[in-house]
């Protein structure tokens, strides 16, 4: 027991932190300075999975299996934020012809 509370799976908790902390920044990049929607809503899951990642990570760390059944709930809400997030885009490119998002400027009334 003493090696899965100090590493997971010979990978210590550190190393995720900073992984997760990464990946997290890099989303969090890709919707501030993209402008095409397709990017940023991939970009919004991939702060999804960082965030995943990291709550398995702590989830086995304390040997509590509570945050992998959250897991399971923010993929579920990455799965509708994909299929809603779609079809906004699809609506998006056959009224503009774009996904830029600086031209939704044109969709006010």
């Amino acid at each position: 027991m003493e090696s899965i509370t100090n590493s997971i799976q010979g990978v210590p908790l550190n190393h995720y932190i900073l992984f997760c902390a990464i990946l997290f920044s890099i989303g969090v990049m890709g919707v501030l300075i993209r402008r095409n929607a397709i990017v940023i809503f991939m970009s919004v899951e991939l702060m999804l999975n960082a965030v995943n990642l990291l709550l398995t990570a702590f989830s086995v760390h304390h040997g509590d299996a509570s945050g992998q059944v959250f897991v399971f709930f923010v993929m579920a809400l990455a799965a509708a934020e994909v299929a809603v997030g779609l079809a906004i885009i699809v609506m998006i490119y056959r009224n503009t012809s774009s996904t830029d998002i600086n031209v939704l400027n044109r969709l006010k009334w």
